[in-house]
C-alpha cells in the first residue's frame, strides 16, 4: 500500500507493513525532549510510573524559556531538571554556557536524524521534521510516560501535500512562505494532518528557511510538518549526525487529502497582524503602522542566517528612536558565529540589545514584555492576545529583514525601504 513520508516513518516504529489516517498506534520513540517549564510536571508523572529511564542517551532536557532564571520560581523548575538529570546520568542536558532555544539546538547538535520519531513537550517539537523525521509536540504527561516507557501512542494522521515550485525573489524567507501558507489555510487549516513539502521550489529553500516553516506548522493546526531529504539536508547533517539514519520517501502514488501549490516566485514579504497568524497582510498594505519593540530570534529565527538576514539590514543604519530593538541568538554557537561574524557589533552600533540565548519573550515570560497599547514587529510564531505581554498589547509576525527595516523606520517597513 502506498504510503506518505509520514505513515512511512510511523509503520516502520511501529514494527507494520502498512498504517492507515485514523488509525491508533504504538512507537518506540528516539527522543523525548522537555524544557524547564514543561519538565516539573512530565517528571511527576515519570515518578508515579515508578521505572528508571528507558535511556538516559535519548532524553533531551533543556533549560531555555525561562533561562537564565528570571525569578525564583523558574530558578526551582530549572533546579528540578538540574538534579533530575544530574541523578539520571541524562547525558543530553544542556546547563548555562551550553545550553540554546532547544529547537535551534537539537538540530545543531546533531542529535535529530532523518527517520526518527520525536517527541518533545513543546508545541515547535515540530521544527524537527525539516531534517525528514516525524517530531511533534506532546503533553507533558505524554513526555514523563515516554521517559519511563520509551514509546507512545499515536493516531495516524492524514497528510496535505504542499508542492512549492519557482524560487524565492530577494528579501523573501521561509517565514514568508509559512505565514502565506496559513493565510490561505487557517490555524486550524491542517488541524492534525502532516504537512508534507515537496517540489520543485525547495531547491531555493535553505536549511534555515525549512527549520522556520516546519517550526510554524503547528500553526496551522498540523500535527506535524515533513520535507524530504535532499543534498541541502545531506549537507547540514553531514559531519554532525553521527548515527545510523533512514531517509524516507513518500511513494508517488500515495494518497493526500488534499495539495496545495505555492509559487514562489509570486511571493512578496509579509506580516500576521493581530491577532492570529492567519491574518496576513503584504508588507507594502501596512506600512504606516507605529510601533514600540522588534524582536529577532526565537526557534523559528534565531539561526545564523535570521541574523545575517538582519544585519544587512541594520549595517549602518541606525534603530529608529522610539522603538527598542532585541536581537536573540538561538543557541551559543550562534551567538559565537554571529560575533565573528561581526553582526553582534552590527546590532550593537544600530542601537539594538543582544540577548543571551531564550525564548524569553516569545511566551511572555521576560526580555521584551509589552505594555498595554504598545506593538512589536516579532519574528517568533504567534501572535495571540496578550502573548508577549499585556493583552491589550499588539504583536505583528515577520521575517528577520522586515523586522530589521521595522525597527530603524519605526514602522513596519520592508527591507527594500531601507537596504543599500
Amino acid at each position: 500500500m502506498a504510503m506518505t513520508m509520514t505513515e512511512k516513518i510511523m509503520a516502520c516504529h511501529a514494527g507494520l507493513d502498512t498504517v492507515v489516517p485514523g488509525q491508533l498506534i504504538q512507537c518506540p520513540v528516539d527522543i523525548v525532549l522537555a524544557n524547564d517549564i514543561t519538565f516539573p510536571p512530565a517528571v511527576k508523572e515519570f515518578s508515579r510510573i515508578g521505572r528508571p529511564v528507558f535511556n538516559a542517551d535519548k532524553i533531551v532536557l533543556v533549560p531555555d524559556h525561562f533561562t537564565p532564571n528570571k525569578d525564583i520560581k523558574s530558578a526551582e523548575m530549572a533546579k528540578v531538571m538540574r538534579e533530575f538529570a544530574k541523578a539520571n546520568a541524562i547525558k543530553h542536558y544542556f546547563e548555562i554556557g551550553k545550553m540554546g532555544i532547544e529547537h535551534v539546538l537539537l538540530p545543531e547538535q546533531g542529535l535529530v536524524a532523518p527517520g526518527e520519531v520525536i517527541i518533545g513537550a513543546d508545541s515547535h517539537t515540530c521544527t524537527y521534521g525539516a531534517l525528514g523525521a516525524f517530531a511533534t509536540g506532546v503533553g507533558s504527561t505524554d513526555a514523563g510516560a515516554a521517559m519511563a516507557t520509551g514509546q507512545t501512542w499515536f493516531k495516524v494522521p492524514a497528510s496535505i501535500k504542499v508542492e512549492l515550485t519557482g524560487s524565492m525573489p530577494e528579501w523573501v524567507s521561509g517565514k514568508d512562505v509559512i505565514l502565506t501558507l496559513i493565510g490561505k489555510i487557517g490555524v486550524d487549516g491542517a488541524r492534525y494532518q502532516a504537512l508534507e513539502f515537496c517540489g520543485e521550489g525547495l531547491q531555493s529553500l535553505s536549511m534555515a528557511d525549512r527549520f522556520t516553516i516546519a517550526n510554524m506548522a503547528i500553526e496551522a493546526g498540523a500535527k506535524n510538518g515533513i520535507f524530504p531529504v535532499d543534498a541541502v539536508t545531506e549537507a547540514y547533517i553531514n559531519g554532525r549526525v553521527n548515527k545510523p539514519y533512514q531517509k524516507v520517501v513518500a511513494d508517488k502514488d500515495a494518497y493526500y487529502d488534499r495539495t496545495i501549490q505555492i509559487d514562489l516566485d509570486t511571493l512578496v514579504p509579509v506580516v500576521a497582524l493581530p491577532h492570529l497568524p492567519e491574518n496576513i497582510s503584504p508588507v507594502s498594505d501596512v506600512k504606516e503602522i507605529a510601533i514600540h519593540q522588534v524582536v529577532i530570534g526565537s526557534c523559528t529565527n534565531g539561526r545564523l542566517e535570521d541574523l545575517a538576514q538582519a544585519a544587512a539590514i541594520f549595517r549602518k543604519k541606525t534603530v529608529h528612536p522610539d522603538v527598542r530593538t532585541i536581537i536573540i541568538p538561538g543557541s551559543q554557537q550562534v551567538y559565537l558565529d554571529a560575533l565573528n561574524a561581526g553582526y553582534i557589533e552590527t546590532f550593537i552600533q544600530a542601537g539594538a540589545v543582544v540577548s543571551t540565548p531564550t525564548c524569553g519573550p516569545c511566551l511572555g515570560g521576560y526580555m521584551g514584555i509589552l505594555a498595554a497599547g504598545e506593538r512589536a514587529v516579532s519574528t517568533t510564531n504567534r501572535n495571540f492576545r496578550g502573548r508577549m505581554g499585556h493583552v491589550d498589547s499588539e504583536v505583528y509576525l515577520a521575517s528577520p529583514a522586515v523586522a530589521a527595516a521595522s525597527a530603524i523606520m519605526g514602522r513596519i517597513a520592508g527591507p527594500q525601504e531601507v537596504s543599500q
